[in-house]
């Protein structure tokens, strides 16, 4: 999935001509903390709430009360990963998509990368989750998907979490299976480390309560 896939037509420009006033009213509305501002239909940089309520005279427009904006932003052809890359690198809480001429083609949200992570990740999908710890130069994603697929299950999706200043990985499966008996006695038997799982039959509905709760808390 590409930058342009998440574009959302939900979150408009502002222009350099709007006034601080209406930059504030709009991130409001939208329930953004930043909005991308255009220039003559080109992307000049990206507005914060914070910066905005820096200034004295919220009624002067956006060129006037900025000389110079940020730019972060994303190619159109840019994978998910690096648009939440940006995300995490800038704090945003929108993301300005170019093409490769540097014409503005939209924005993506922390809203619409949250809806399509869980769509995309299997969240709603039925199932159970293993957390798995293994040494990194261990690590080997084909003798796991081996070890699940010998129990007649499949990996839906997986997700590594890693520190800089460990030797360790955690892995995260999420298995098309609910009852993960088997499959876990058959990491212990090779020496596998298992952190957590979840496999109660209501997992998924405690799962998918968690994941409404996130989207609502985004829309407040």
């Amino acid at each position: 999935m590409t930058a342009k896939d998440l574009i959302t037509d939900e979150i408009p420009p502002l222009k350099h001509t709007d006034s601080g006033e209406i930059a504030l009213r709009w991130m409001d509305e939208f329930k953004v903390t930043h909005l991308p501002v255009l220039k003559n239909g080109n992307f000049v940089g990206l507005i914060s709430e914070s910066d905005i309520l820096d200034k004295m005279d919220l009624d002067e427009t956006l060129d006037k009360l900025f000389e110079h904006l940020p730019r972060p932003y994303v190619r159109g052809n840019a994978h998910i990963y690096e648009v939440l890359f940006r995300v995490a690198e800038q704090k945003i809480s929108v993301v300005p998509i170019l093409d490769e001429d540097d014409s503005y083609l939209g924005c993506t949200s922390i809203h619409q990368l949250v809806t399509m992570i869980a769509n995309t990740g299997s969240i709603k999908e039925s199932g159970g989750i293993i957390v798995l710890e293994v040494n990194r130069n261990d690590y080997s994603l084909a003798q796991i998907a081996q070890i699940v697929e010998s129990n007649n299950a499949k990996i839906l999706s997986s997700y590594i979490m890693s520190s800089p200043d460990s030797t360790k990985l955690d892995i995260t499966l999420k298995i098309n299976q609910v009852e993960l008996d088997r499959i876990l006695r058959t990491f212990e038997r090779y020496d596998y480390t298992i952190n957590a799982s979840y496999q109660k039959s209501n997992f998924d509905d405690d799962l998918q309560l968690r994941f409404d709760s996130l989207i609502n808390f985004l829309n407040i």
